[in-house]
């Protein structure tokens, strides 16, 4: 194979390799909440939590498991007025069990499944915040970028009105102030436009570091910029957040928390059984100027079982119960509290989406007008037909109207994506 030859198959390979590297860059939706739920820090530090949690959660730290043991000793003294050396070693292996204690062991292996339960509900809440989080930097990212779009439209149009007012000032048909005011506008439509890609750069920054990823990593988003206009029925968003929303579902984790706080408190009221069998082994030596040296060995097998009883403890145990009680009630009006909060938000977040789909279609409409009224604009510009602080206006006018086009999906996509979480409806797409 010639030179040439060789020189073509490295392009064609670099050309390929390029085109796959691109392709491992898109970027869906889906697979931007996958790599946030993968590699989020947050989701990475909660599933700790949830691993130390079910560690805990067994019968040996409730104390159901005895506990075995054992200890060796070695003591040495000499004592100067009688000469006399003693050399003690002992050591021994026990093993000591609570047979009751007021049914604690049980209620406390409840608890460390409620708090294991509770855990997981926490990281459940940790995910949906991700995924919301996912969700809205993904759309802002496409959101900046359209706004993007518009500011160069616009400052093509400036450009394409600056040259048009110079190539007229060189045959004689303009004027240098007319010249020097639409390199004014177009500079300044540049400045906006070059601000934008900035904000472009540092929302994929930040959106990279939700998901985890190294800062100057490079996108193709795969989705469109448009927002789903559902119909919600409030009565059935009012159900589904009852059933599913994962911050109520937290809370009555912490009621029922609460109530078994009680159980463990009333245990103290009961007498205790324990149970401790074990050896004991020593060996001492003596040796004295009066009996010279002495041996001793001991060998001691024991066992002992023993009950006990608070007969009276200040009233610490009733207060504590008390208190148990009261903490209860709180929570139960907390868990109130936040059901009315909840259905404050609901009814809020139901009104903001009907009112942003309304808007919506609003501004498609006023975008629509501002597009066409540009277009007539630019033609009577051109014919002279108005001057150009008239098309100025035009286009200023176009550019609100674009942006609020843009921010009024935005907007859509983050109702839509709050009520769904509301309702418990991220964990329940998961699962």
């Amino acid at each position: 194979m010639n030179r040439i030859g060789k020189y073509i198959i490295a392009v064609l390979i670099i050309v390929i390799s390029i085109k796959a590297n691109a392709q491992e860059n898109v970027l869906s939706l889906s697979s931007a909440i996958e790599k946030a739920l993968e590699k989020n820090y947050g989701i990475v530090i909660s599933k700790s939590a949830i691993e130390i949690a079910k560690t805990n959660n067994n019968w040996g730290t409730a104390g159901r498991i005895p506990t075995l043991g054992f200890n060796v000793s070695s003591t040495n003294n000499k004592e100067l007025i009688n000469n006399t050396s003693t050399n003690r070693i002992s050591g021994g292996i026990g093993l000591n069990w609570t047979i009751f204690n007021g049914f604690r062991v049980n209620i406390t292996k409840d608890k460390l499944e409620k708090l294991e339960n509770l855990t997981k509900g926490r990281s459940a809440v940790v995910v949906e915040s991700t995924i919301q989080d996912a969700i809205m930097s993904y759309y802002n990212i496409l959101l900046q970028n359209e706004q993007l779009e518009v500011l160069k439209t616009l400052m093509q149009l400036s450009k394409d009105r600056f040259d048009y007012e110079q190539t007229r000032y060189e045959i004689g048909g303009s004027v240098t102030y007319n010249v020097l005011l639409a390199k004014n506008i177009y500079l300044n439509d540049k400045a906006a436009y070059l601000s934008q890609e900035v904000v472009v750069r540092n929302t994929i920054r930040n959106f990279n570091f939700l998901l985890g990823e190294e800062s100057q990593q490079i996108w193709t988003f795969a989705e469109e910029f448009n927002s789903d206009t559902n119909v919600y029925v409030l009565g059935d968003l009012m159900d589904k957040m009852m059933a599913n929303n994962q911050v109520l579902q937290n809370q009555y984790a912490n009621l029922l928390l609460q109530k078994n706080e009680i159980d463990l408190q009333r245990s103290n009221l009961y007498p205790r059984l324990n149970l401790s069998v074990g050896v004991d082994n020593s060996y001492s030596w003596i040796n004295s100027e009066a009996q010279g040296e002495v041996y001793n060995e001991a060998f001691t097998p024991y066992g002992n079982v023993s009950l006990s009883y608070d007969i009276y403890a200040a009233g610490n145990r009733k207060r504590a119960i008390n208190i148990a009680k009261i903490n209860e009630e709180i929570t139960q009006v907390e868990t109130d509290e936040m059901k009315h909060s909840l259905t404050n938000q609901l009814f809020n977040e139901y009104d903001v989406y009907n009112l942003r789909k309304t808007l919506l279609n609003v501004a498609n409409e006023s975008l629509e007008a501002a597009e066409m009224n540009l277009q007539i604009a630019d033609e009577k510009f051109k014919s002279g037909a108005i001057n150009s602080f008239n098309y100025r206006d035009i286009q200023l006018s176009y550019l609100r109207s674009a942006l609020a086009q843009l921010q009024s999906v935005y907007n859509l996509i983050n109702s839509n994506t709050t009520l769904t979480r509301l309702t418990g409806g991220f964990l329940g797409e998961i699962e």
